[in-house]
């Protein structure tokens, strides 16, 4: 039923639009236009005032077209691209879509905001039975989910839906994702000259090493990790390093067992703070919530059936990332992420295979269906 040629096209023309992280503008007025004129109702919330970026969140709602008690579900994607994204290019080599090579192509997520539109022509153009269904596409995704977070209250009302935003080909189920903390902590040291009196000062370079060296890290355990991303410090070879700023951060499918990794991480900063007769400044937030469902769920299980009809089989597996459902969950609203097949996002060799293009449009499709 999917129109390819149509749907290539549309995909060829939301990646030609600029939308780095935090300049949405102009892709937020293209898909109100686009949306409105499908017949939706189009509200662009109030995000932007306290997200500082460039557009605020699209809610789209397309509404019954006949009587029926299906749940309200929704379905969402973000509408900014990580650098390098401008002037993008898309060629078709062989059986996917690229870039000319100097910019990424922006499948991440355009391919999710691409299926959105010929469902949409799809369920109209052959009067599909569907119940109410909202579109959330989201501003500052890349940049830490700040549209998601910031999301206005009360505009989305669905019962449960979908993301469309992981890697994996169509058919793959993220049914988990991690809670993230970000940490930051400033080691205070004492400066001297190096050459002729280093006995007086403490190298702020050397406690935060010592407080990392105590530190566990990388895979904790199959539901943790935790890393320093983040070290930065001195000024001089002839100056001991007064002040030193790392930023770091844990994950962890589990509440319990991120909080215990944080409290290690602090752990090894107060020991060494202690061991070097100075101060460390320890700071964390937490970033999003953790989310983990079953295939006894019905949001997993109607993605389950989804898959299915339309021809490939369901792979449910956890991911080691954050993402848009991450925050959509911490409002109480069932959402799992659904693999949409780009490869090589956040990349100049990034590539969207047509065949996969085209199955994320059949299974968002078959999602909208009043069954």
């Amino acid at each position: 039923m999917i129109n390819q040629e149509r749907l290539i096209n549309q995909f060829k023309a939301l990646v030609t639009i600029d939308s780095e992280t935090g300049y949405e503008r102009e892709i937020a007025d293209y898909l109100k236009q686009t949306f409105s004129a499908l017949g939706l109702e189009v509200i662009e919330d109030d995000s932007q005032e306290r997200s500082g970026h460039g557009a605020g969140n699209l809610v789209a709602t397309l509404k019954a077209n006949h009587s029926t008690d299906a749940p309200i579900i929704y379905f969402t994607s973000h509408m900014d691209t990580v650098t390098p994204g401008k002037s993008i290019k898309p060629i078709i080599e062989g059986d996917s879509i690229v870039s000319d090579g100097t910019t990424i192509l922006g499948s991440d997520d355009k391919t999710g905001i691409a299926a959105m539109i010929e469902a949409i022509k799809m369920i109209k153009e052959n009067d599909i039975k569907h119940g109410e269904i909202q579109f959330l596409i989201t501003a500052g995704e890349e940049s830490g989910l700040k549209g998601a977070k910031n999301l206005q209250e009360g505009l989305l009302r669905a019962e449960y839906g979908y993301a469309f935003d992981s890697n994996g080909e169509v058919g793959t189920v993220i049914v988990a994702a991690p809670t993230q903390a970000k940490i930051e902590a400033v080691i205070h040291g004492k400066s001297a000259h190096a050459g002729v009196n280093p006995e007086d000062g403490i190298s702020a370079i050397q406690v935060a090493s010592y407080a990392i060296s105590k530190m566990k890290l990388g895979r904790i355990d199959d539901e943790t990790t935790a890393n320093i991303g983040k070290f930065h410090g001195g000024t001089a070879t002839n100056i001991v390093t007064e002040r030193v700023d790392i930023l770091a951060e844990a994950r962890s499918l589990n509440d319990d067992k991120l909080k215990k990794q944080i409290e290690q991480m602090k752990g090894a900063f107060d020991q060494a703070a202690e061991h070097f007769s100075t101060s460390i400044d320890f700071h964390y937030d937490i970033m999003y919530p953790a989310f983990r469902f079953t295939e006894e769920n019905p949001v997993v299980q109607k993605a389950a059936h989804a898959i299915e009809a339309i021809g490939r089989i369901p792979q449910l597996t956890s991911s080691g990332g954050g993402s848009d459902a991450n925050v959509i969950n911490g409002y109480g609203i069932p959402t799992i992420n659904l693999g949409v097949g780009y490869e090589k996002i956040h990349t100049t060799s990034e590539r969207m295979p047509i065949k996969e293009l085209v199955k994320t449009t059949e299974l968002m499709l078959e999602l909208m269906k009043d069954n």
